[in-house]
């Protein structure tokens, strides 16, 4: 029988964490399906989903409490099912740029969030703008659009939204490859 595990870490960031905590992973059996990793700041922050036979997750969640001094990480694991494959869906990339202020996230997200759409993925920074040095805010975002809704509605509805922000947006539909 085969389960999933989350696990989040965080700790300082350090050439080679990466590949300790998945030496870690793979040399419990286990195999590393999706991850996130990333550095804010000085510190190194990663989120994997990892499967593996029951026996061989409970072995990792022992072995990653184990190594969180070790490795210099803080460690939480939690046990997940895998994805339902029979749920239809439309999935979507949406960009946001605006000039940085407070609240950028929290209104984009409520958009999705007042309509039922789930965020599966964000990815937010800031940077300097070419040639003023103006702090812009940039989000990245993928949303899981249930089946029935319509794309086009749902972006000009958006687009609108934005718009009375004074925030650039794009909202499309990902083509299945």
């Amino acid at each position: 029988m085969s389960d999933h595990l989350v696990i989040s870490a965080l700790g300082s960031d350090q050439p080679g964490i990466i590949n300790k905590l998945s030496t870690v992973i793979l040399d419990q059996g286990c195999n590393i399906a999706d991850s996130r990793m990333t550095v804010l700041g000085g510190e190194f922050a990663i989120i994997l989903q990892v499967h593996g036979e029951t026996g061989r997750i409970e072995q990792l969640e022992r072995r990653l409490q184990a190594e969180q001094v070790p490795l210099g990480l803080t460690i939480i694991s939690k046990r997940t099912q895998g994805r339902n494959a029979d749920e239809r869906h439309q999935i979507c990339a949406v960009e946001a740029i605006a000039l940085d202020h407070p609240g950028i996230v929290q209104r984009l997200t409520g958009f999705f969030a007042d309509r039922g759409i789930n965020i599966e993925d964000l990815d937010t920074d800031s940077y300097p703008a070419a040639h003023t040095g103006t702090t812009m805010f940039r989000l990245q975002m993928r949303i899981v659009v249930p089946a029935d809704t319509d794309i086009a509605g749902l972006r000009e509805q958006f687009v609108g939204f934005c718009e009375d922000m004074n925030i650039d947006t794009i909202l499309e539909a990902e083509v299945d490859e």
